[in-house]
This record gives structure tokens, sequence and C-alpha cells, in this order.
């Protein structure tokens, strides 16, 4: 019996393969913008369209809805922070240098995907609700395990104050990390790094033991 002969990959394939993800991509940074600055509900494909320089009907050769663009853009944004956060987790650190570790990776994050992380910000506790998006709330529930582990090992460990609430500090980094995302803008003055050094230096003496 006869058997199908695979399809040749050719040079041109590949090029055009790799010039239909990096526009892909193109897109859903452009989308990611819309989003963030206008919000989720007030966004239309046109209006995306249009800060792409392309008409809406075009949009949807690449999308079949701002639903899927949404999903797209946020899940690869959590799928990279917790590539980022396993491996701070799983590298045997103790607790101070974990916390520092989760911090700067923040940052980075924020960095490498500022408007999405607006955007979760933002429109996280309605898209929850939804179906679709309800990888949303389980990597909430991550979040929190890992940041409050961290801490109630700090405390057991007495490299922070044995009068550390966990649950009121972990919303307090928590919230003041991620709400960079509406002022930092990438290539500025400051690496993320060095923002993290930075605000690092400010919360660790409130809660580390005190010499």
């Amino acid at each position: 019996m006869p058997t199908k002969k695979k399809p040749q990959v050719t040079a041109a394939s590949r090029r055009a393969a790799a010039a239909a993800l990096a526009r892909r991509r193109e897109l859903l940074e452009t989308a990611a913008e819309v989003f963030a600055e206008q919000g989720y509900n007030a966004t239309t494909v046109r209006k995306i369209a249009d800060h792409a320089g392309m008409l809406a009907g075009s949009l949807y050769y690449h999308f079949d809805s701002k639903e899927s663009m949404l999903e797209e853009i946020l899940r690869t944004f959590l799928d990279e922070l917790w590539d980022g956060y396993d491996t701070v987790l799983d590298a045997g650190l103790g607790p101070r240098e974990t916390l520092e570790a989760l911090v700067t990776e923040s940052f980075r994050e924020i960095d490498r995907h500022r408007a999405a992380v607006a955007i979760y910000q933002k429109e996280s506790k309605q898209l929850v609700a939804q179906e679709r998006f309800g990888f949303l709330a389980e990597s909430q529930r991550r979040f929190e395990k890992a940041w409050l582990a961290t801490l109630e090992r700090g405390v057991a460990a007495r490299v922070f104050r044995a009068d550390l609430d966990v649950r009121l500090t972990y919303r307090f980094v928590r919230d003041t990390v991620w709400v960079a995302a509406s002022w930092y803008r990438p290539g500025g003055q400051h690496s993320p790094e060095e923002i993290a050094r930075q605000y690092l230096s400010m919360v660790l003496d409130g809660i580390a033991v005190r010499e």
C-alpha cells in the first residue's frame, strides 16, 4: 500500500512561517497595548486593527476574536512568569534569597510584558468569572501559595520578624510590585534588576530581623 509523502519543507516556507509568527507577535503586542490603555470591554477588533494599520477583516485572518487575543497575551505572560518562579522555587535558596529572587523575577516580567501585567491587574477579577479564563484563578492560587510559604519559612527560620503578619505582608509585596506596571517603561533609566534592588532595600529593612 503506497504511503503518503511528507510535504517538503523548503527555505522559502520556513521564511514564510517565521514571518507569519513575527507578525502574529506584533499584533499581540499591539492588542496588549490597546487593552491596557483603553480597557478590555471598551476595545473592539476594529480599534486593534486601526492601531496595527490594517483592516479589521485582515485581523481575523490571524485571530478569531479579541477573546483569543487576550487569552494568548495572558497565557504567554503567565507561562513565562511561572518558568522564572519555578526556577527560583526549585533552587533551594534560603527564604530571604527566595524573596529577593521572586521580586527580581517579577520586575523582569514587568519589563518583558508591561501591558500584559497592566491588563492582568485591571481585568482579572472580571475575567475569572469566564470559563475561558479560569487559568487566571489557578495562577493566583499558586502565586499566593508560593509567596506565603516563602514568608512563613522566613519567620520559622528567624530571618523575618516573629511578629510578621505573613498574609498582610504578602498582599503588600504583591500589590506594590505589580502596580509598577502602571508607571514602568522598558528601556528607561533603571533596569528591572536595579528597581528590584532598590525596592528590596526598602521592603527588607522593614521585615528582616533587626541586629
